[in-house]
C-alpha cells in the first residue's frame, strides 16, 4: 500500500520501487505506461479514475448510486468511524464506483472496483450499487463491464456482506436473460464472494496479465493444507490454461479489445469493404482423387488448416479460450467475428500446421473440456442471435484415459442434445478429416457442407479393415467401399453443398476457396436468419430425422 500510495502523494519522490524486480522507475514513466513497471512488467493497481480515463471516452463517464446511505448492520465496534476515514482518504464514497460511458462510441455501463477501499471488500452498500446498476442496465439495454478487485467479503458486515454475493448474481441473471452482454475484467486481487459471485459469471471473461484470481486466497490454502503452492498458481495465467477465463489483455490493448467485443455484438461494425480475391482466369488439368488419395491428402500437415480459414474467411476474430469447467483445450478453437459486418460465431478443430503445434493441438482430436467449450460459445451465439459457423477437421475425439476420467461420451452427447435446439443457424463445415462422433460434436447443423476432397465417415478406414476383415492393411480397399468422400455423401443426402477445392487445398487456392465460403456463407445466413428460432430447430431435427 505504500507504494501505491506514492502515486497520489505530494510529497513522493520522483521515483517508485518496483516490489518485484526491485529496480527504480521515474513516477511519469509509470504512469505514462500504463501504471506498468518499465523494467518487469508489474501491473500495479490502478485507482478507479485512473481506470475510468484508460477505458472510457473523454468525458463520457456519468456515474451512478454515489450518495447510498451506509449502516452498520451488526453495530460492528469502530466500523463507522473506518468508513468514515476511508472515504476521507480515498475520496470513494465505497468500494466501487458504478455509471454509464462510452467506449470507443459504444454505449457500456462500467463498475469499478478499488482495493484502497477496504481492500475492495463487498458489503451491503458495494452489492447495492452493482444490483441498482445493474437492474439499471437491464431496463436501458446496456452492457455491463466491470473491473473487478477485491479481498472478498467484508468482515464488519458477517453474513449481511454473504448476502451481497446472492444479490449481485441475481441481478445479473436477469441481465442475462434480457439477452445483453456482461464482461468482468479480472485486476489484481479478484478473491473471496467476488470470485464466487459476479466475477465469473461474464458471457465473456478478460483478466489483466499476472492478477490473483480465486476464491480462497494463497495463505488460507497452504494454511490449511499444509503446503507450499507452485508458482503461478491462481494468476491470470493459470486460470486461463484451467478453462476459467477467454483472454488475458494487456492495459494498452484493453480498451482496443472492449471496443471490437462491443461493435461486434451491437453488430456496429463496418462491413468489409476490402476488394474481392480476382481469379487469374487460368484453366487448371485437375486429375480426380482416389477415395484412399482423398484420406491421405487430409491428413497432409500442408493442407489449411481451421484457423487459416477463419482468418482468411471472417473479419475480426476474436479468439475465446476455455470451458468454464476443467480447461482450454488447444485443440479446438472459437470466438466471435465478422462477415462482411454480420456478427458470427466461428469454431474450429485445429490440428496445426507444424509438428510442433500439431502436437500442442493434440493432432486435432477434442477431449471433453473441447466440446465444452465449444458448447459455451454456441449458447453464448444463442443468447445474441449470432449464426455458428464450425470448421470441422479431426481424425476423432481423443481415445486417451484422461478423456474417460473427464467425460469423453457425456460431453459429445451433451453437444449433440444441445445442437439439436439451438435456435440460430448453424452451418458445418467438413474441411478435412471427419472422424466418427468425435466429428458429428460440431457438425449437428440445418446444413453440412463439405470440401470436395474432405472425408466423413463412421470410423477410419483402419479401424474399419480391423474390425471388419481383421486386416488394417486393407485400408485403402476399406476407404474405397465405405462410402467417406464428399460424392458418396451427397448422394446419400448427408450434405447438402460440395466445396470447390480448385485443384487441391493448399496455400496456393485457400484464397479462392475463401472467397467461395464468403459469398456462399452470406446466401446462408441470409436464407435462415429470417426463421424463428423454433422453426430453426425444427428443420434442424426433420434434418436428422430422415436418416
Amino acid at each position: 500500500m505504500r507504494l501505491l500510495n506514492l502515486f497520489r502523494s505530494k510529497e513522493a519522490p520522483d521515483y517508485i520501487v518496483c516490489p518485484t524486480c526491485g529496480r527504480r522507475a521515474e513516477r511519469h514513466d509509470i504512469v505514462a505506461n500504463n501504471y506498468i513497471c518499465t523494467f518487469c512488467g508489474h501491473y500495479y493497481r490502478v485507482r478507479t479514475n485512473n481506470r475510468i480515463k484508460m477505458v472510457a471516452d473523454a468525458g463520457s463517464f456519468t456515474p451512478w448510486f454515489k450518495d447510498l446511505a451506509a449502516v452498520n448492520p451488526l453495530d460492528f465496534p469502530g466500523y463507522d468511524d473506518k468508513l468514515a476515514a476511508t472515504r476521507e482518504k480515498t475520496g470513494l464514497d465505497e468500494g466501487v464506483t458504478v455509471g454509464e460511458c462510452r467506449i470507443g462510441g459504444e454505449r457500456a455501463v462500467i463498475g469499478v472496483c478499488d482495493s484502497r477501499f477496504l481492500m475492495g471488500s463487498m458489503g451491503h452498500v458495494y452489492g447495492e450499487k452493482i444490483t441498482l446498476a445493474v437492474e439499471k442496465a437491464t431496463e436501458l439495454g446496456l452492457p455491463v463491464i466491470m473491473f473487478t478487485c477485491s479481498g472478498g467479503a467484508r468482515m464488519q458486515e458477517g453474513i449481511i456482506s454473504l448476502m451481497q454475493m446472492e444479490k449481485t448474481s441475481a441481478a445479473f441473471k436477469r441481465h442475462s436473460d434480457a439477452g445483453l452482454l456482461y464482461i468482468p475484467v479480472l485486476t489484481d486481487p479478484t478473491t473471496g464472494g467476488v470470485t464466487a459471485s459476479f466475477a465469473m459469471l461474464g458471457d465473456i471473461i478478460l483478466a489483466e496479465p499476472g492478477a490473483l484470481v480465486g476464491f480462497a486466497g494463497p495463505r488460507v490454502i497452504e494454511q490449511t493444507i499444509g503446503q507450499k503452492l507452485p508458482d503461478g498458481f491462481q494468476r491470470s495465467e493459470f486460470i486461463l490454461e484451467h478453462g476459467f477465463c477467454d483472454a488475458i489483455v494487456e492495459r494498452k490493448d484493453l480498451k482496443d479489445t472492449l471496443t471490437r467485443i462491443l461493435k461486434i455484438t451491437n453488430g456496429t461494425l463496418p462491413a468489409n469493404l476490402k476488394p474481392r480475391y480476382e481469379k487469374n482466369g487460368e484453366k487448371k488439368d485437375i486429375v480426380p482423387l482416389s477415395a484412399w488419395d482423398k484420406v491421405k491428402a487430409v491428413r497432409s500437415i500442408k493442407r489449411p488448416s481451421a484457423l487459416a480459414y477463419i482468418n482468411t474467411v471472417f473479419d475480426d476474430f476474436i479468439e475465446f479460450h476455455g470451458d468454464r469447467y476443467f480447461a482450454d483445450d488447444k485443440c479446438v478453437v472459437g470466438g466471435i467475428a465478422t462477415l462482411n459486418g454480420k456478427s458470427v460465431t466461428v469454431i474450429g478443430i485445429e490440428k496445426g500446421q507444424d509438428m510442433a503445434e500439431c502436437k500442442r493441438r493434440n493432432f486435432g482430436m477434442p477431449s471433453p473440456e473441447g466440446y465444452r467449450k465449444a458448447l459455451r460459445l454456441m449458447k453464448q451465439a444463442e443468447k445474441f442471435n449470432r449464426p455458428v459457423i464450425t470448421f470441422v477437421n479431426t481424425p476423432g475425439a481423443f481415445p486417451g484415459m484422461e478423456a474417460e476420467e473427464n467425460g469423453q461420451g457425456e460431453a459429445i452427447a451433451r453437444n449433440l442434445y444441445e445442437m439439436s435446439a439451438l435456435k440460430v443457424p448453424v452451418l458445418a463445415l467438413m474441411i478435412g478429416e471427419g472422424g466418427s462422433g468425435g466429428a458429428l460434436g460440431l457438425a449437428v447443423g440445418n446444413e453440412v457442407w463439405m470440401m470436395e476432397n474432405a472425408t466423413y465417415s463412421v470410423l477410419s478406414p483402419e479401424g474399419f479393415a480391423s474390425i471388419l476383415w481383421k486386416d488394417g492393411k486393407r485400408a485403402a480397399e476399406a476407404a474405397g467401399v465405405m462410402c467417406i468422400t464428399a460424392e458418396d455423401l451427397k448422394r446419400l443426402g448427408i450434405i447438402e453443398r460440395i466445396i470447390p477445392e480448385y485443384g487441391e487445398a493448399s496455400e496456393e487456392t485457400i484464397a479462392e476457396i475463401a472467397d467461395y465460403l464468403k459469398d456462399n456463407i452470406q446466401e446462408f445466413i441470409k436464407k435462415y436468419e429470417v426463421m424463428s428460432g423454433d422453426a430453426l430447430a425444427e428443420q434442424r431435427y426433420q434434418r436428422f430425422r430422415k436418416y
